[in-house]
């Protein structure tokens, strides 16, 4: 039986692959917190600003692991996840016994499963760690982290958890923090339909909609979706702090699990098809504000010129 170290800055080195709109900010503060950290991913360039800080390159999972104790993964999809895990060249194929894998993916309960028998029977620990915040979140290290695995391999890689998330609870086995990061999807789902139609309502009705911000927003409706997203919606920012298409995975994946648990999830479904509309108009890159965007569109309103950005100074 392996025996997995407490992480720490002076001696512990970080694998980390994935440096999309939120693995780029986690990786970073790893960095800042003193952690050595190999990198990888699928371009490059999108690594430029955590190798100018100091991480190294390596070319393929299998190399990352090679070079470290803990490896972390921020990918987009399960094929993803098993090709960059499990595959030839993967991670549990450069993997020393003692080492931990932390899947910070949201991806199949299934698979999380399937990873941690395939790393216990190599002496490695393994943990689906999926994570909520989104860019902001990611940004100021202030993510919710939903952990499935051992708790002893919790216990070893928490100091590093602590970096990046500011809340992280064990939810029990492998697969439990994948399916408690569905649990928080189908909460966001039908709320970010709440979030556009209200902002349709006001648009509609005649209202100032910075203004009914500022009321709703700190009433019961405050949720993150409203003061965050909604505020984007106002702006007519449609940028990505979660891509659309990633939503549509997570929400494919919840509807699928609730199909095995026998659960009718009526909203979510509606939700999901709602997100079809907006990727199929061509939104699926964009945030999952854009959602906006398809309900306009269906209900012929036509937004007012977002409010000019406060003046500098």
């Amino acid at each position: 039986m392996s025996t997995f170290r407490l992480a720490a800055p002076a001696t512990t080195r970080v694998g980390w692959i994935g440096t999309g709109v939120m693995g780029r900010s986690m990786c970073g503060h790893l960095l800042a917190a003193g952690y050595r950290v190999t990198v990888t991913t699928r371009t490059r360039d999108k690594a430029a600003d955590l190798l100018q800080r100091g991480a190294a390159w390596a070319d393929q999972p299998r190399q990352v692991a090679e070079q470290s104790d803990v490896i972390c993964t921020m990918v987009g999809y399960p094929a993803d996840v098993r090709a960059v895990i499990l595959g030839p060249e993967g991670v549990l194929a450069g993997c020393q016994p003692g080492a931990i894998v932390v899947d910070l993916t949201t991806s199949e309960p299934s698979l999380a499963e399937e990873i941690h028998a395939a790393a216990s029977s190599r002496g490695v620990g393994a943990l689906d760690a999926p994570v909520s915040g989104g860019d902001v979140g990611a940004r100021e290290a202030r993510l919710s982290i939903m952990v499935g695995g051992p708790e002893a391999v919790l216990a070893a890689v928490r100091p590093l958890l602590e970096v990046m998330g500011k809340t992280i609870v064990h939810q029990g086995p492998a697969g439990a923090g994948q399916h408690t990061k569905m649990v928080n999807q189908i909460l966001i789902a039908s709320t970010m339909v709440g979030v556009a139609e209200g902002m349709l309502y006001a648009y509609r009705s005649g209202l100032d909609p910075v203004r009914v911000l500022e009321s709703v927003g700190g009433g019961a409706a405050a949720s993150f979706s409203l003061n965050v997203l909604g505020a984007r919606m106002i702006r007519r920012d449609f940028e990505p702090g979660f891509y659309v298409e990633h939503f549509i995975k997570d929400m494919g994946i919840a509807l699928a699990e609730a199909e095995r648990l026998r659960l009718c999830l009526p909203g979510l479904a509606l939700a999901k098809q709602l997100y079809e509309a907006v990727r199929a108009q061509g939104l699926g890159r964009k945030g999952t504000q854009a959602l906006l965007l398809a309900l306009e569109r269906i209900a012929n309103v036509t937004p007012p010129a977002p409010p000019p950005a406060p003046k500098a100074g």
